[in-house]
């Protein structure tokens, strides 16, 4: 059967009932792409094959594992007038997130790879322009501004109090500081605190880090993924900045993430200003690797 793009098809979903949505031409080419374990789809979207109303339910058909090409998000490269491109991201539920650091590098990489964008780039998202420099498979990214900064909030979780602090480096950050970090149920506590009404109506992504070494371990629950990811680029700047406040580590950090991959964390702290003007000039690096390219079908859908 041939799929004309933005035709109407009725799929049957995996609880047998049948939703409409507009299809693209098929076959429609990917790249998988991997930021120390984060990793993504991405789309040279600048030749619009998706219908903006359809974006949200393809992200999350194509980001489920063993259904389709799994990953924790999409993101849809396109055309910008005041930068090199913009990106549409899309968590793997469907859900739109401002920012992602992993995502980020993967979409400057992928970016000089198709020739979009030169090795030093900016880039358009819903948290601010992103700037990126890109050196063979390392990349950094200079992020957002942090804000939204609170420190020692004491929360009850399963009739036990836990020491939370808060960041916003382009999406809301909950960091807890554990003693035993590989013995810690990151699923069940994340959700408990992801869905807390300390940080509602929005909810917060979910960093436990513990130091090891002469770095940080950190482990997080994504917002989005609704699971443990094995890194997470805004989460490592979170953890860093959180720890340098508290008088536990100084700029660069170190992050070390589930996947055993390091990224590190750079940043200046002011010694004066108010909490959002305490951090600026952050930036994220660490590697970002081609998985494969490939081409979705119509079944990669259903």
């Amino acid at each position: 059967m041939a799929f004309k793009k933005h035709f109407f098809i009725e799929i049957d979903s995996l609880t047998d009932k049948n939703i409409t949505m507009q299809t693209p031409d098929f076959p429609v080419p990917f790249v998988k792409m991997s930021g120390t374990g984060n990793d993504f789809i991405l789309i040279d979207h600048r030749k619009p094959l998706l219908a903006p109303e359809a974006m949200a339910d393809f992200a999350a058909k194509v980001c489920r594992r063993k259904f389709s090409a799994g990953a924790d998000g999409l993101i849809l490269i396109e055309e910008s007038s005041e930068a090199d491109f913009q990106w549409q991201f899309f968590n793997a539920d469907g859900s739109v997130a401002e920012m992602c650091g992993n995502g980020a590098r993967c979409a400057a990489r992928f970016a000089f790879l198709q020739g979009i964008a030169p090795a030093e780039m900016r880039f358009a998202t819903l948290a601010g322009i992103i700037e990126a420099s890109v050196a063979d498979t390392d990349v950094a990214v200079r992020m957002t501004d942090p804000f939204g900064l609170k420190l020692d909030q004491r929360i009850m979780l399963e009739n036990q109090e836990y020491i939370v602090h808060s960041i916003d480096t382009g999406v809301p950050h909950a960091v807890i500081f554990v003693d035993d970090i590989d013995g810690t149920d990151v699923r069940s506590l994340g959700s408990l605190v992801r869905h807390h009404q300390a940080f509602m109506p929005a909810g917060t992504n979910v960093n436990f880090a513990q130091h090891q070494g002469e770095g940080i371990k950190v482990r997080t629950y994504e917002r989005g993924v609704e699971d443990e990811t094995l890194a997470c680029g805004t989460g490592a700047a979170a953890c860093a900045i959180i720890a340098a406040l508290l008088d536990q580590a100084a700029s660069p950090v170190d992050i070390i993430t589930s996947g055993n991959d390091q990224l590190t964390i750079l940043f200046d702290l002011q010694q004066e200003g108010g909490q959002d003007h305490l951090v600026n000039n952050v930036f994220l690096k660490g590697p970002a690797h081609t998985i494969y390219s490939g081409a979705f079908n119509a079944e990669a859908l259903l």
